[in-house]
């Protein structure tokens, strides 16, 4: 066991976020009834199965895991099957491949290492949900991260997929613990919900306030505000679009005048028709007396 001593006997930088791991060997599939209160204490929870039972009951029965830690320096004597591990990376558990036993180890463990490495990579389909790190207990052990990426080509991964076991997915099993424990269910978090800081929330106060000027008291009783603030509602008068009887009273408007327009110049027309036949009637009558 590795104890996580509180405080920290060194000085961390503020951006620095330390993330506390807890990972357990699971021998006996009947003893899981404490994992859920682990994951209050700690931020990642890791289980280390021995057997293919323990690894089945692990990948398709543990809902509050984030790892499933292999030993890969020691044999198994069973293979590792695609549904099952295709199973817990669904749900979210990502697997961990510790590279410092193959390293300081023996040549039996080195041997180990590259096997089983090699199977759960071919197990998860071209290596999906696996990520790698050291477990080292010495500086000795690790290595930068183009080394670890050249080891995981010599066992089987594409390029990407190596650098992404580095990265993404371990990013991934950070940020899914932390879903898991502060949302709901693991699905709907409030990250941010429009509330304004204090600092910001008394400024605008202020300005509100200063902006509204003096009031005067009108005869009726009611306070009515100086000519700033009656400015501000005639703008926002301006800037309000008509409403439906307005648009129907302007079109009936336009109708109306449009239809005087069209009787204007016909009655115009038919009184100077009427005149001239009744200058015509007159030239006759004064022909017939003539």
């Amino acid at each position: 066991t590795s104890p996580i001593p509180s405080p920290l006997p060194v000085s961390i930088p503020p951006t620095l976020h330390i993330l506390t791991r807890c990972t357990l060997t699971f021998t006996d599939p009947s003893q899981n009834y404490r994992l859920t209160s682990l994951t209050t204490i700690y931020d990642l929870v890791a289980i280390r199965p021995t057997s293919e039972k323990t690894i089945q009951q692990t990948c398709l029965s543990l809902p509050t895991i984030d790892i499933i830690s292999l030993d890969c320096s020691i044999r198994y004597p069973f293979y590792f099957r695609q549904s099952t591990l295709k199973a817990a990376i669904e749900k979210g558990i990502r697997i961990e491949i510790c590279y410092a036993q193959g390293i300081l180890g023996t040549g039996e463990a080195r041997r180990n290492l590259i096997s089983n490495a090699t199977q759960l990579v071919r197990a998860t389909r071209g290596g999906r949900g696996i990520i790698v790190s050291s477990e080292a207990h010495r500086a000795l052990a690790c290595r930068g991260p183009w080394d670890v990426v050249n080891l995981g080509i010599g066992w089987g991964l594409k390029k990407e997929r190596a650098v992404e076991g580095l990265s993404r997915e371990a990013r991934g099993v950070v940020v899914g613990a932390e879903m898991r424990r502060r949302s709901y269910r693991g699905v709907v978090d409030v990250v941010y919900g429009g509330e304004k800081p204090v600092n910001e929330k008394l400024e605008g106060k202020g300005k509100n306030q200063g902006g509204k000027g003096k009031e005067k008291v009108g005869s009726g009783g009611k306070r009515k505000a100086v000519d700033g603030l009656d400015a501000a509602e005639a703008v926002d008068e301006a800037e309000k679009p008509p409403s439906k009887r307005e648009l129907k009273r302007r079109a009936k408007a336009r109708r109306a005048a449009a239809g005087e327009k069209a009787d204007g110049p016909s009655n115009k027309l038919q009184d100077s028709t009427e005149m001239r036949e009744d200058g015509d009637v007159a030239m006759a009558d004064l022909k017939d007396q003539g």
